[in-house]
């Protein structure tokens, strides 16, 4: 197991202050509750310490000769009024504050949730998603448990600890306090220091439990490449190896809890015992009664629960931070592509699309393009082609502008893509990739994910444009079938025409065609490219295609090579030019004449 880096105390520190400040905000929305639920607690902490005071009286009144059977009554119903009241104004405090919990809860995994959305395609590539989930989860059952417990536990603990001191030095002796803040004292730093010493495996616990979670989810998602394989063994230990050491870090986790609770145990009975000896003295000598005796001994008995339990709350809230740290460092992530201040709505108009100059690497070691411009007028139709690995979708990516180029720029309609708002940017573009992915949902749900608000006789027609309608309606629940996870209850071509029916939906000025019907057979593939060239004919359309026969009606092609243009033209300019189009054309028709004489063979 690698070992868990830690930080400068201070660094975490100012780190675990920072996370509370972030929490403050949050709370505001809701600050006359906040009021409402402090005074509760004061009021709930102010009849927990008078409960003692009470019975002392009660203890000293019958313990006198002669004693009126009313006035003990009468202090017997108070001393239960006022253990009712600690119970109760608990109880209503957590009440008024549940609301004020729930809603930063909801708040701050919301904020999350948006800002993952808001960066960048490099980000989410990097990340493995059962790790940023377990992130998340932990993070916010964290600002639970801190909001309530750091607020309704230590602050009253620190509160009712005061209280009690206050009255032992006013009515007792000195080293009735004395020996109470000693006793304080050495608990609180002995309960700190071995907390530290925990959260360093209480981190490596963390760490080792995302790994082991993300290799899961990364694994049940590619349950057929596992199966293909026949690797669900290797899976297996895989996961183990990671469970191992997680076990180990648990098992010194349990430990040292041992550990804590065995330490912090003996300091409070050390101090309750040598509080006790000097209060029965003192009862001896006459100084005190035995009421007073009894007071000591029920202070004493009601610190000892909260100031057993705040070393357990400190310990928790620390847990509480190191849970939520990962979760607001992903706030914290850098948004790569972000909106320009002066931003405007793109203005969409005629779509002419314009890429001038375009250099572009995903890493330094990594170039892609190189000086790549071309034009796609006003609705007309531009082709890429080329081998793969030449930088052909790229260039879609770069139109959505999931990244930013490091040289030149891409204009749609005059306006520079960077100095637009993303939303109106990605508004204006439909694209049908090559990969589908779908949504775990039904079908109706994802052709109506191009446009929510569109009604149910736009998601047919969109559905009977894309030829999925027929196949859709033949399925015992329609548009109700659930396609499974990312859409493997359907066939290659199936996602594909369900892409095509979204981005028909979404009714874009530009349209783009990633590979749009490499999944199709023959006769699919002819259909479905009548209908693309039907609706490219009003929109500025990017097709990337590898099948040159899927292009010949574009209005121009682009031939690229290791990320540069190294032919442009008309299918028929291009022929006749007899160059590396030429040759991958006649290529392409000899692979499909020997595909077509074999296939009528085995007929």
């Amino acid at each position: 197991m690698h070992p868990t880096k830690i930080e400068p105390t201070a660094q975490k520190t100012h780190n675990d202050w920072q996370t509370i400040r972030s929490l403050l905000p949050y709370l505001m929305e809701f600050k006359w509750r906040v009021v409402i639920a402090l005074t509760l607690l004061v009021m709930s902490k102010l009849a927990n310490v008078s409960v003692p005071l009470v019975l002392k009286e009660i203890v000293d009144t019958l313990g006198k000769p002669q004693a009126q059977l009313a006035v003990p009554v009468f202090m017997v119903i108070g001393y239960g009024v006022l253990r009712l009241s600690s119970t109760v104004f608990g109880e209503l405090r957590d009440a008024v504050f549940a609301k004020a919990t729930q809603r930063a809860i909801r708040r701050v995994a919301l904020e999350v949730f948006g800002h993952l959305h808001s960066l960048s395609l490099r980000f989410h590539l990097d990340r493995q998603t059962g790790g940023v989930s377990r992130d998340i989860e932990r993070g916010t059952r964290g600002i639970g448990f801190l909001l309530n417990f750091m607020l309704f536990n230590i602050l009253p603990t620190l509160l009712e600890i005061t209280l009690v001191a206050v009255i032992l030095f006013s009515k007792y002796d000195v080293w009735f306090t004395v020996i109470t803040f000693v006793t304080l004292v050495i608990y609180i730093v002995f309960t700190l220091f071995i907390t530290e010493w925990r959260m360093v495996v209480r981190r490596s616990m963390n760490d080792l439990d995302t790994k082991a979670n993300s290799r899961a989810i990364d694994s049940l998602l590619n349950y057929e490449t596992v199966k293909y394989f026949g690797n669900e063994q290797y899976e297996a230990d895989r996961y183990d190896e990671n469970m191992r050491h997680w076990e180990v870090a648990a098992v010194r986790n349990s430990e040292s809890l041992a550990y804590l609770n065995a330490g912090q145990s003996f300091i409070v009975a050390i101090g309750i015992t040598a509080l006790m000896l000097l209060a029965a003295s003192q009862v001896v000598t006459g100084k005190m009664t035995l009421g007073d005796l009894v007071l000591v001994n029920v202070f004493m008995i009601q610190l000892y629960m909260p100031l057993h339990f705040l070393g357990f709350v400190y310990r928790e809230i620390r847990n509480s931070l190191a849970d939520m740290e990962k979760m607001f460092s992903l706030l914290h992530e850098h948004r790569e592509i972000a909106d320009d201040p002066s931003a405007l709505p793109l203005s969409v108009g005629r779509a002419e699309v314009l890429f001038e100059n375009i250099s572009f690497s995903y890493a330094p070691d990594r170039q892609i393009l190189y000086d790549v411009s071309f034009s796609i007028p006003q609705g007309q139709t531009v082709a890429v082609v080329g081998a793969s690995g030449a930088g052909k979708s790229t260039l879609s990516r770069l139109l959505y502008r999931f990244y930013d180029v490091q040289q030149g720029r891409i204009l749609i309609n005059g306006q520079d893509i960077r100095q637009v708002t993303q939303s109106s940017l990605r508004a204006a573009i439909g694209i049908v990739p090559q990969d589908t992915v779908l949504f775990n949902d039904t079908i109706y749900y994802n052709i109506a994910y191009g446009r929510p608000t569109a009604s149910h006789a736009e998601i047919i027609q969109a559905a009977q444009t894309a030829h999925i309608h027929e196949f859709v309606t033949s399925l015992p629940l329609g548009y109700q079938s659930m396609v499974g996870e990312r859409g493997l209850k359907l066939s290659g071509g199936e996602k594909q025409r369900v892409a095509i029916a979204r981005a028909i939906l979404k009714n874009p000025a530009i349209l783009i065609f990633d590979e749009a019907s490499s999944a199709l057979d023959s006769k699919s593939e002819k259909a479905i490219q009548a209908e693309l060239h039907s609706i490219a004919q009003n929109r500025t359309t990017l097709i990337i295609a590898h099948r040159l026969s899927t292009v010949v009606d574009a209005d121009q092609i682009l031939v690229m090579d290791k990320g540069a243009i190294i032919e442009r033209g008309s299918h028929k300019q291009l022929l006749e030019r007899d160059g590396t189009y030429s040759q991958m054309w006649n290529l392409q028709q000899q692979e499909d004449k020997v595909y077509l004489e074999g296939f009528s063979l085995q007929k």
